[in-house]
């Protein structure tokens, strides 16, 4: 392989090994155990991998590189089982908008193309005119700047300011890309833990129900037939008659999501007011993102993270559930 530029050494890099089983067929691609007759490497990055159009032209145009056995080649190349194939991913513009800002991160896993970060309550996920500021996204951009890593912020899941816990963060757009598409197939999964106002029944289900956005508001969501679909699993793990501890999955990732559907159940979170619930005991929503299961999209290994819940939360449940 060639000396590379200081610039592309800075860049990430993701490598393959072309599989046995990945064949073509003139124009056509399948894939069929024990033949070796090739395959356009433009065909294995998009249909095999599943790398999409856009991330392979940004690839081509912005500065990154594609090869195959050390020798820098097009996607028109074919490849064949055993080879192996590098991209170099581009440095990303910077966002002038986004400013970086010294803040202390707690991160709980980091590689060449994502982190695990446990998010403190108070602290937005992304600038707004309200919070323009001391978000972990000005947070993540000022950790890039110190360590000279050339990516802008790329977040696979999103936590409101005063939810608590872990949140996946892709370095650059391909891995944002890749999680996303995991998260949608399942392959990434947010367990949380909440405290709900009352005697939830029954101790175990699933809640679907649609949200959208309030019309007289431009935060609060609401329960509507025609808003998106939402799917919540949810497990009770302690209670008393005024409150219960529960487990919550997320199917999918709606705004304020676990906080709609268990204030349309008629049990609100502890300290959750937009949403009816009471702030004598806690002056933010008892909303705590415990643990992420993901597999990682470019080495296929099972991931898993965990964080402990804060102080607060810990200090109101001890009080209320024995």
């Amino acid at each position: 392989m060639s000396n590379m530029s200081q610039s592309e050494s800075m860049s990430c890099k993701i490598e393959w090994v072309v599989p046995a089983n990945v064949v073509s067929s003139n124009a056509c691609s399948s894939i069929n155990e024990g033949i070796n007759e090739g395959i356009l490497l433009r065909t294995f990055l998009r249909d095999v991998i599943g790398i999409s159009k856009k991330s392979l032209a940004d690839i081509k145009f912005k500065g990154g590189k594609i090869l195959v056995n050390q020798k820098e080649v097009t996607v028109r190349t074919t490849i064949f089982s055993g080879d192996r194939v590098e991209v170099y991913v581009p440095p990303e513009p910077k966002n002038e908008s986004l400013r970086p800002e010294c803040i202390p991160l707690d991160i709980h896993y980091e590689d060449d193309h994502l982190l695990v970060i446990n998010k403190p309550q108070g602290m937005p996920t992304i600038p707004s005119r309200e919070h323009p500021s001391r978000t972990l996204a000005n947070a993540v951009m000022g950790y890039y700047e110190s360590h000279h890593i050339p990516f802008t912020f790329h977040a696979v899941n999103r936590l409101d300011r005063d939810t608590s816990g872990l949140l996946v963060v892709a370095k650059h757009g391909l891995a944002h890309d890749q999680l996303s598409k995991g998260q949608r197939a399942g392959k990434l999964k947010r367990y949380y833990l909440a405290l709900a106002e009352g005697f939830v029944q029954p101790r175990e289900g699933t809640i679907h129900a649609p949200i959208k956005r309030r019309p007289s508001s431009i935060i609060e969501r609401m329960v509507a037939a025609d808003g998106q679909e939402a799917i919540t699993h949810y497990k009770v793990i302690n209670d008393n008659q005024a409150y219960s501890e529960v487990e919550i999955n997320l199917e999918t990732g709606r705004t304020h999501q676990i906080r709609v559907h268990f204030a349309h159940l008629g049990h609100p979170l502890l300290g959750d007011d937009l949403y009816g619930g009471s702030i004598e005991l806690l002056a933010r929503q008892a909303l705590h993102c415990q643990r992420v299961e993901l597999i990682h999209p470019f080495t296929g290994k099972h991931l898993h993270f965990s964080a402990p819940l804060p102080k607060d939360l810990i200090e109101v449940k001890d009080k209320l559930i024995k």
